[in-house]
């Protein structure tokens, strides 16, 4: 039996906290994909499938449905491109060993896959608003005291301590 992928994330409190139990990977909407070389690691930017039922009255605002995260996966290898999802995808984990995983993210014929560490990391969780158009812009807010100070909506993609530190 696979464990469930919460398991996997080292500060896990982020969103068990939040979460009478923290939702699946599934019917989940990628929103970036962003590799680094240097580790090399590959952060997924999404929005989980369902909103949490404890958040704390700081990050309340009228309307927010959506919560979004960054999972960061390190020592990435074997990554496979078969077309970018366009829309709602499955991220399945599938353990290679003692502290290795295999991860895929399909939808319909698009999808992906890598190898990574067992050993995930959690990071700028932020609530808004979708819009009509399913898009994520618009303000936010972040529950990392950082990450709220700094922005009140989602960076420019060229702006490194967000997209490439968590």
């Amino acid at each position: 039996m696979t464990r469930p992928w919460i398991d996997l994330v080292r500060n896990s409190r982020l969103l068990t906290s939040l979460y009478s139990e923290v939702p699946s990977l599934e019917a989940v909407r990628i929103r970036s994909v962003h590799l680094d070389w240097r580790g090399p690691s590959l952060t997924l930017r999404l929005d989980l499938s369902s909103f949490p039922d404890n958040l704390p009255a700081d990050l309340l605002w009228p309307g927010h449905d959506t919560l979004q995260i960054h999972i960061k996966f390190l020592a990435i290898d074997r990554v496979t491109f078969s077309g970018l999802p366009r829309s709602l995808v499955d991220i399945s984990f599938s353990p290679m060993g003692e502290d290795r995983v295999s991860v895929v993210a399909t939808e319909g014929a698009g999808g992906f896959s890598f190898t990574a560490s067992s050993d995930l990391i959690v990071g700028h969780v932020a609530s808004f608003v979708r819009a009509g158009d399913g898009s994520d812009a618009g303000p936010r807010r972040f529950l990392s005291r950082l990450d709220a100070r700094l922005f009140t909506s989602l960076p420019d993609v060229c702006e490194r301590t967000f997209y490439e530190r968590i």
